[in-house]
């Protein structure tokens, strides 16, 4: 499975509070299969602690630690609200649910960080009507993450002594 499969990305979402927002994210990860039940609280629990709204509109709510038990497998959700939801920081358009078996989800974040500040980039992610444009500006977050491929022994041990000198 992608990390963002198209059945993810959803635009044209209302939401009347940033608790629906986050629901809403956390049942598309639900309605995937990609998390048990329980884990869209578990990212409203999260919020609850320190807020996910990263600014230029977006947020990204994921779980507690304690529900990693309920992640099958690493994926995103992709909610668009184009009237907005009010967040304390920020009015939120856009919110990027992430469920991660492992620390994988920091390396998500860094990915998206990245992505966002691009103003371009992040303009096309808020205003998107088709979710093609959502896949193409978010195409860098679909590196394999280690649940999806294992290195090859061999072939890291051919890299290191291929730059050996002598």
């Amino acid at each position: 499975m992608s990390v963002l499969p198209r059945e993810a990305v959803r635009l044209g979402l209302a939401a009347e509070s940033k608790e629906d927002a986050i629901l809403a994210a956390g049942r598309i990860l639900e309605e995937l299969g990609a998390v048990e039940p329980g884990y869209a609280e578990a990212m409203l629990e999260r919020e609850r602690g320190m807020s996910t709204s990263v600014g230029e509109g977006f947020a990204i709510p994921h779980g507690t630690d304690e529900s990693r038990s309920l992640i099958k497998t690493t994926a995103l959700s992709f909610a668009q609200f184009p009237s907005g939801v009010d967040w304390p920081e920020d009015r939120v358009y856009v919110c990027i649910g992430i469920a991660a078996r492992d620390d994988s989800h920091m390396e998500i974040l860094a990915s998206l960080a990245t992505i966002l500040m691009e103003p371009e980039q992040a303009r096309q992610l808020r205003e998107a009507q088709d979710p093609e444009v959502v896949l193409s500006v978010l195409a860098a977050l679909e590196q394999p993450t280690p649940e999806q491929s294992q290195p090859n022994e061999e072939a890291n041990h051919q890299e290191r002594t291929a730059s050996l000198p002598g």
